[in-house]
């Protein structure tokens, strides 16, 4: 059975939380501490951020309000798509460490595939982790091709890929790909932005289970071997979806639930990322 501070251990040995705090658009700043404070007092072990979160101080902060260790936190950040290069890619590593007022960060991601620079970055990356700056090396957002062009120059292999993944998208072809070449994934949007959670047949599962469709939902991610990050500001709720430790979904449900992909995005598919958008653009 796995525990809130239950781990996977990446292709280097390092162990990363499977169960964490997403922080996407937390832009409140009393707020998002308070949220965050709240998941590292109920046990997470993890925080996911991203510099066009524009809330790494935020995540610095609730980190030393929560009483727990820095080492005991695994904390995540991406680079964004217009910081994207080489020496681009190390000023911004820069910014974040300096706005986490942190020493290191466990995991750092190119956060989309930007098709003229995402290899690039992802070779600063690598520079980072060699400067043990980051004790592992990822990207988010990566298809197979996207990771093979990356096999093909790196020096040290992604560690983690995360990705939108939920009932409704459970990217089985990915998650195979990268399971292959010893890839952890991370899942964003792991309740499908609350999609999922009115469908009949998830409501029928947790009622059974006398839980709600969200804590169906982070187990049957969890019983995937998908590590998750799924996000609220509501204290409540926090506690709530950690409580999945308690119980088993047998094999014909989760089989049930594998049955509900419908390959359906709730965010961009990485080959078609507006990247000239002004509203991804800062």
């Amino acid at each position: 059975m796995f525990t809130i501070d239950s781990t996977k251990t990446l292709v280097n040995g390092v162990d990363m939380p499977r169960f964490g705090l997403g922080v996407y658009k937390m832009t409140d700043k009393d707020e998002a501490i308070e949220a965050m404070v709240t998941a590292l007092q109920a046990g997470y072990r993890a925080i996911d951020t991203a510099s066009f979160y524009d809330n790494e101080v935020e995540v610095g902060e609730a980190v030393r309000q929560s009483g727990v260790a820095r080492d005991k936190i695994f904390i995540t950040s991406k680079v964004w798509n217009n910081d994207q290069g080489y020496d681009e890619t190390l000023r911004a590593f820069e910014v974040s460490l300096k706005n986490l007022n942190m020493d290191y960060m466990d995991l750092y991601l190119t956060h989309w595939p930007k098709p003229d620079t995402y290899k690039d970055t992802y070779r600063a990356i690598e520079r980072l982790y060699d400067e043990k700056l980051i004790r592992a090396t990822g990207v988010s957002n990566h298809e197979a091709h996207n990771l093979e062009a990356l096999f093909a120059q790196a020096n040290v292999q992604p560690m983690v890929n995360q990705i939108e993944c939920h009932p409704y998208l459970s990217q089985k072809a990915l998650q195979q790909f990268c399971a292959e070449h010893q890839i952890a994934v991370t899942a964003w949007s792991p309740l499908g932005r609350g999609r999922a959670l009115q469908d009949p047949t998830i409501l029928n599962i947790a009622a059974r289970y006398n839980k709600s469709a969200a804590q169906i939902v982070i187990r049957w991610h969890l019983q995937n071997d998908t590590l998750i990050i799924p996000k609220s500001v509501t204290p409540s709720r926090i506690r709530a979806n950690a409580e999945v430790f308690d119980f088993e979904l047998t094999k014909e449900d989760m089989a049930l639930m594998d049955s509900l992909n419908k390959d359906e995005r709730t965010g961009n598919h990485p080959d078609l990322f507006p990247y000239d958008d002004p509203k991804y653009n800062r």
